[in-house]
């Protein structure tokens, strides 16, 4: 990835060239700023992408949408060869099990200079594929192929970075900021490994990276940010931005299933925005119309604040700091833990633990290291979210009849907590 202050000037020029094509050519084009966050999503989940699955026509379609947004709202090109496209091989065992390796995926990549002209960076970021017609990348019951229109994963976050593309483009910051939509989220995280692997300018100069995925779904005002943990100064900057009527829970760690976990690898400092997840998560009824749009313009409310603050710090002073920690529990909040380390690299159905602590309620119940939780109490575990959230609801005392996963077969543990 190219050092972006020297390609203002040649970005300048490309840009005022493509708008003024474009101007010319269709003149009752809307202004990006017309351009709700409905719209974008109504886009993004349109049935002709055909669940905008990594390498097919239908992703390339949604990045050249992207790329003409980031073109409208003033945003420099800041992917291969001037053009606002980094293209990128789909490898690894997900590809291949699709059927799919070696396809061309693509991020899409705007820059924003700052007006300090620091040479340092903010990056603002979400995936914007979703899982095409299903497969083994799917949690639907039915083996036929049906569209998933991945409206809260992830068109909400897409939709929410292309607001913030448009606000930061009209009220540019001090530091520098790079818009990313990334792909290959959904087959393992690859648009986000390709970028960070590619970047040239240094992770020190870097004061953050903020991802937006699955911020669709809010209930009762509740919003999740992860990574707290990952920077000396979150608790003091996010201390201080107002949370108006949100309730925010802080989760400390900065590696999940998620594009954040690419920078957090990197030793970059993250947060990642999430509200929650949901019956509908990777099937096809994850669509347009159960978004709570009012929740995602909160969500990018509170983002605009964090970068405000965030940008009176010097990089110097956001100092990394690891923050998964088998021995330390995940979020900011009194209640008892299972006592396990989750497998951050599973990508699959449920909650894989990767150890099991000594003592702790999951050792005593009878867990094993490689244990796949996929149920606790009443709730189906998908995910590692859905894990966090459930456990956030059981108080000490609880005794809950947790299923897990065992080679090939569902194992019945009771959890004294």
């Amino acid at each position: 990835m190219k050092n972006y202050s020297s390609q203002v000037c040649q970005a300048i020029g490309f840009a005022l060239f493509v708008l003024l094509f474009i101007s010319c050519a269709q003149p009752g084009t809307e202004d990006s700023a017309e351009i709700t966050v409905e719209d974008h999503i109504e886009k993004l989940t349109d049935p002709a992408y055909e669940g905008r699955l990594a390498g097919t026509a239908g992703e390339a379609a949604v990045a050249n949408y992207i790329a003409d947004q980031f073109l409208v709202a003033g945003l420099m090109p800041a992917g291969d060869e001037g053009t606002y496209i980094q293209q990128f091989p789909l490898e690894g065992p997900m590809p291949q099990a699709m059927d799919i390796e070696n396809y061309i995926s693509r991020n899409v990549v705007g820059f924003i200079e700052g007006d300090g002209r620091s040479g340092q960076y903010i990056i603002i970021a979400a995936h914007y594929d979703s899982q095409g017609t299903g497969g083994i990348i799917s949690m639907n019951e039915s083996d036929e192929p049906v569209i998933h229109p991945g409206a809260d994963d992830n068109a909400s976050g897409a939709a929410g970075l292309l607001e913030l593309a448009d606000y930061f483009a009209d009220n540019p910051i001090q530091k520098n900021m790079l818009f990313i939509a990334f792909s290959g989220e959904e087959l393992g995280l690859l648009g986000s490994r390709y970028f960070v692997d590619q970047m040239e300018i240094s992770p020190d100069s870097i004061a953050a990276m903020i991802n937006l995925d699955m911020i669709g779904r809010m209930t009762d005002n509740e919003l999740t940010i992860f990574g707290t943990g990952t920077s000396n100064r979150w608790d003091e900057i996010l201390g201080t931005v107002k949370t108006d009527s949100l309730t925010i829970t802080r989760a400390a760690s900065g590696a999940g299933a998620s594009d954040h976990t690419s920078f957090y690898e990197a030793e970059i400092p993250v947060l990642h925005y999430f509200t929650g997840t949901h019956e509908n998560y990777h099937r096809p009824s994850d669509t347009a119309d159960k978004l709570n749009i009012s929740g995602i313009h909160k969500v990018t409310e509170h983002v605009i604040a964090v970068v405000e603050e965030l940008d009176s710090y010097d990089a110097s002073e956001i100092e990394f700091r690891e923050s998964t920690n088998p021995h330390s529990t995940t979020f900011d909040m009194d209640g008892p833990t299972l006592g396990v380390l989750p497998d951050y690299s599973y990508s699959g159905d449920g909650f894989r633990v990767e150890s099991v602590r000594s003592g702790d309620p999951a050792d005593r119940g009878g867990m094993q290291d490689g244990d796949v939780i996929v149920q606790m109490g009443d709730a189906e575990i998908s995910d590692i979210y859905g894990y966090m959230e459930k456990l956030s609801d059981i108080e000490e005392g609880d005794r809950i009849t947790v299923v897990v996963r065992r080679e090939g077969e569902e194992v019945p543990l009771e959890i004294q907590f």
